[in-house]
């Protein structure tokens, strides 16, 4: 996914509020957390999930699941305030399964039933990487300008799709970002620095493989635009690519086959996956 779905216009919608659902549930779960004297390792350690999971859910960036949330409410003494929200979050996820725009639907709907996915980026950090911050930034300063109300609806569609990223079993999900797309600062240093440590938080996974296309690079197989190699389950793999505002959910095997030939080399080129983390260790300074 390039991370350009803002690109095509959609029907007019109210905004769900989702997004604010799941970061208000961050923020009173990092709230009982501190109450109960808790650090986030400890927390894990007692739910049986990892700090990264915790600490993402903490800070908005990641989706706060029912069997989480069911989780956490004994460990914190929550008193059932947590546990309360459980059919909220399910209704709000399920919700966010239907509400992209009707050209965004069949991928959406592909993505989200996937086994295998493969993100190549060339403009922008993909969305299913993106922080609120950044997806906000990028659809508050496009042209024409979207009123806030669409900016607001724009970003809660982009972070539900985030959930797959916490589905077990997991998909088999890899990125290729080329350089350039990290190292522009879109929304200012602050939001920069949190979307680098977004990337981290997700490429450190086992279940994700992740890789930096350098800049010193002689040779390129495609510099066209950024695609997304899917195949959901049960069906023949697939090839989603959005250029200048056009979205195609490619299904024909033989071009399929040539975004699948052109992702092999850009793979075999980029940086492998421990270069690629070093690389965004040291734009942050943790290097």
């Amino acid at each position: 996914m390039s991370g350009n779905d803002e690109e095509r216009p959609e029907r007019p919608s109210e905004v769900d509020g989702t997004a604010h659902l799941f970061r208000a549930l961050g923020k009173i779960i990092k709230v009982l957390r501190r109450n109960a004297g808790l650090s986030q390792a400890e927390l894990a350690e007692i739910t049986h999930c990892s700090e990264d999971l915790v600490s993402s859910i903490e800070r908005g960036v990641r989706t706060p699941q029912p069997d989480f949330l069911l989780r956490v409410d004994p460990a914190l003494g929550a008193g059932g305030v947590l546990e309360a929200a459980v059919d909220d979050v399910r209704e709000a996820l399920a919700r966010s399964r239907v509400r992209h725009p009707d050209w965004f639907q069949d991928y959406a709907e592909a993505e989200a039933k996937a086994v295998a996915l493969h993100y190549y980026a060339v403009q922008a950090v993909p969305g299913i990487l993106q922080t609120p911050a950044y997806a906000r930034s990028l659809f508050e300063h496009r042209r024409p300008m979207l009123d806030e109300t669409t900016v607001e609806k724009r970003v809660a569609d982009r972070i539900s799709r985030q959930v797959l990223l916490d589905k077990w079993p997991a998909p088999t999900v890899s990125f290729v970002l080329e350089a350039a797309v990290v190292l522009r600062p879109f929304g200012g240093p602050e939001v920069h620095r949190e979307q680098l440590r977004r990337i981290l938080d997700i490429a450190r996974r086992r279940t994700v493989d992740f890789q930096i296309m350098p800049l010193d690079r002689h040779q390129h197989p495609y510099l066209d635009g950024a695609f997304t190699l899917l195949t959901p389950k049960g069906r023949r793999e697939a090839a989603y690519t959005e250029i200048y505002g056009h979205a195609r959910l490619i299904t024909d095997p033989e071009e399929v086959r040539q975004y699948t030939e052109r992702y092999g080399i850009i793979r075999s080129q980029a940086l492998t996956q421990h270069e690629s983390l070093t690389w965004i260790e040291k734009l942050l300074g943790e290097r």
